[in-house]
């Protein structure tokens, strides 16, 4: 625990080393010729900025230069009287594709000798008649075709009070005591049978670990944006993750899905209030992830990210509307949590994870201040101008101009030095196979380092809005996602991004007419918002996806070699789609809660 302690100390005191420098070499540089109260809020703005900035940088470091933890042995035996509920919950989601994910691991898990310890649920909220009806005639088709009559199970709720929070609750309190553990999925979720099996293990093992979270790789993406979010978590994120587990203690995260979770303790600490007021602070909890880890570390159990688990997959919204309508509703969620850091008795680290995770989403409104404020400058601030006709670069007295380079360089190599580690890592090593090789990975790496920085003036403005709306009071409820890979019309992104385009000709305009010098430091961002709505829809087409798979940039492992689970998905979403071609009227007796194993 010292050491632990002591890990975490020196990670906070480096970001905000970090953070402070930059700001300290940016003050220098903007009040060498007096300051102004504009100085001081643009000082602010970048402290904040370079403390998300280094917070990031100092995780994947963390992450690069901790060792991988020894794989335990695959199809390590459960416990003889442990059992283990998968949940599936859904809400309005592609039929076929949920049930095919659930025939798929049932199927595997089948062959398994721990067979016998699990029982699948599909907990359905959704709320459109059609989808009901057709999840009760899939569910009818696939308990035949698998001879799973009481082993897979399906309900219903009528009110979907609490949202998938709630969903999991409702199971907890009807027939959670049935269960040692649970093992809780998104409608978007797929594992393998002995990464199941594996994590039902070390849960047995360890009598304190109340959340075991794997790391989730994306799959079955087209488009040229899905291709790169599924390429990026695959080579990124298990590295970002070992960092999350070097720092975790035992108060590590809990991302929603794909995680298996003690049910007695859930049940005993994981009760979640209704928050006074009305949304979007008010009402019930949105991101009750993030809480739910916190309670349980609060009541004294260990919360837990395994980065070596393998095997663990979900997909992802196919263009950038989607995966914005997807994160403004996280986004409402984590705010929400302000509201939660004073509760009584959080841990620490746990409370700092909330905050990271309110930052996450006030980090893109806070970089638009600060350009905005930036911009404004040169046009405010008192002679000389610092900026030389048709000069790229500012030209300050001596030292001025090299802590001016010195501030840029810093901040580039916080943005681009953990991304570009962990690509020459890849590259150079045996993992480099397993992306198809050196070359690949390198330039999968760097045409995703630009397509992302292309789009991150369209993200930034996409969060922002987000924050603005629920800071005046707007809730966005809770959408489904459609994670389909279809072609995204340049009619319908303009629909979603005029006000970007109208933002950055004003920015253009603007900088040209009041402050010309700069017109070259604002066209990496005006440039993608001027040209929002075609950069959506050419990211958003699955042609051009698929043109860059031909090329063999954004393979990921799974896709050059997929894995059983992940091929019988597929076949199962084929022979489950040929079953209900012809609509068959509804039985009287549908409610499938009927029947559930009685609570012990």
């Amino acid at each position: 625990m010292a050491m632990m302690a002591l890990r975490r100390v020196v990670f906070v005191l480096a970001a905000m080393a970090l953070a402070v420098l930059a700001a300290w070499l940016f003050f220098v540089v903007v009040t060498v010729n007096g300051i102004t109260y504009l100085h001081f809020v643009q000082i602010g703005l970048l402290l904040l900025c370079c403390m998300w900035l280094s917070w990031g940088f100092n995780t994947a470091l963390a992450g690069i230069f901790t060792p991988d933890r020894l794989p335990s042995p695959e199809n390590r035996p459960a416990s003889p009287g442990s059992r283990t509920a998968v949940l599936m919950p859904v809400y309005n989601e592609d039929v076929t594709a949920v049930f095919a994910r659930v025939a798929a691991m049932f199927e595997e898990l089948r062959r398994s000798s721990d067979f016998d310890r699990f029982d699948f649920y599909i907990l359905s909220d959704s709320t459109k008649a059609e989808n009901v009806a057709l999840e009760r005639r899939v569910y009818d088709d696939l308990v035949a075709e698998l001879s799973a009559a009481g082993r897979l199970y399906y309900r219903h709720r009528e009110q979907n009070v609490g949202r998938k929070a709630g969903n999991i609750a409702d199971f907890v309190t009807n027939n959670g005591g049935a269960y040692d553990y649970m093992l809780i999925l998104d409608a978007d979720s797929l594992m393998r049978a002995d990464t199941i099996v594996e994590m039902v293990g070390r849960m047995d093992e360890d009598p304190e670990l109340a959340l075991l979270q794997s790391q989730p790789l994306i799959i079955g993406r087209r488009t040229p944006f899905g291709r790169a979010l599924q390429f990026s978590a695959a080579l990124f994120s298990p590295i970002f993750s070992r960092g999350i587990a070097a720092l975790q203690g035992r108060e590590g995260p809990f991302w929603g899905h794909n995680a298996i979770i003690r049910v007695r303790a859930f049940a005993a600490s994981c009760g979640l209030p209704t928050l006074p007021g009305k949304p979007p602070f008010g009402g019930h909890i949105l991101s009750h992830d993030y809480v739910e880890a916190a309670l349980l570390a609060r009541a004294g159990y260990k919360v837990r990210v395994d980065p070596d688990l393998e095997g663990s997959f979900e997909e992802a919204p196919s263009n950038i509307i989607e995966y914005a309508k997807r994160d403004r509703r996280w986004c409402q969620g984590n705010l929400q949590h302000a509201r939660l850091l004073p509760a009584p008795g959080l841990k620490v680290w746990s409370r700092i994870s909330l905050v990271a995770g309110i930052m996450a989403y006030l980090a893109s409104p806070i970089w638009l201040m600060f350009l905005i404020v930036s911009l404004l400058d040169p046009v405010l601030a008192p002679e000389p101008n610092y900026f030389p006709a048709n000069s790229l670069f500012p030209v300050f007295p001596q030292p001025e101009t090299n802590k001016a380079l010195l501030l840029l360089f810093g901040i580039f190599v916080l943005l681009l030095l953990p991304k570009t580690l962990i690509a020459f890592g890849s590259a150079f090593t045996e993992r480099r196979r397993e992306f198809g090789g050196t070359g690949l990975v390198l330039a999968g790496a760097f045409v995703e380092l630009i397509l992302t920085s292309i789009l991150a003036p369209i993200m930034m403005m996409f969060q922002s809005k987000a924050v603005y709306e629920i800071l005046i009071g707007a809730d966005a409820g809770w959408p489904s996602t459609d994670r389909e890979d279809g072609h995204m019309p340049v009619a319908a992104a303009f629909r979603a991004s005029w006000w970007m385009v109208l933002s950055g000709a004003v920015v253009l305009y603007a900088t040209y007419a009041y402050a010309p010098d700069l017109i070259l430091w604002t066209l990496p961002i005006a440039i993608p918002l001027v040209a929002a709505p075609v950069m959506i829809s050419l990211t958003g087409n699955p042609t051009f996806g698929d043109a860059l798979k031909r090329l063999g940039l954004f393979v990921t492992p799974f896709e050059a070699h997929p894995e059983s689970v992940i091929r019988a998905s597929a076949d199962w979403r084929q022979r489950l789609a040929a079953l209900t071609i012809d609509p068959r009227p509804e039985t009287p007796s549908m409610e499938r809660s009927e029947g559930l194993p009685d609570p012990v």
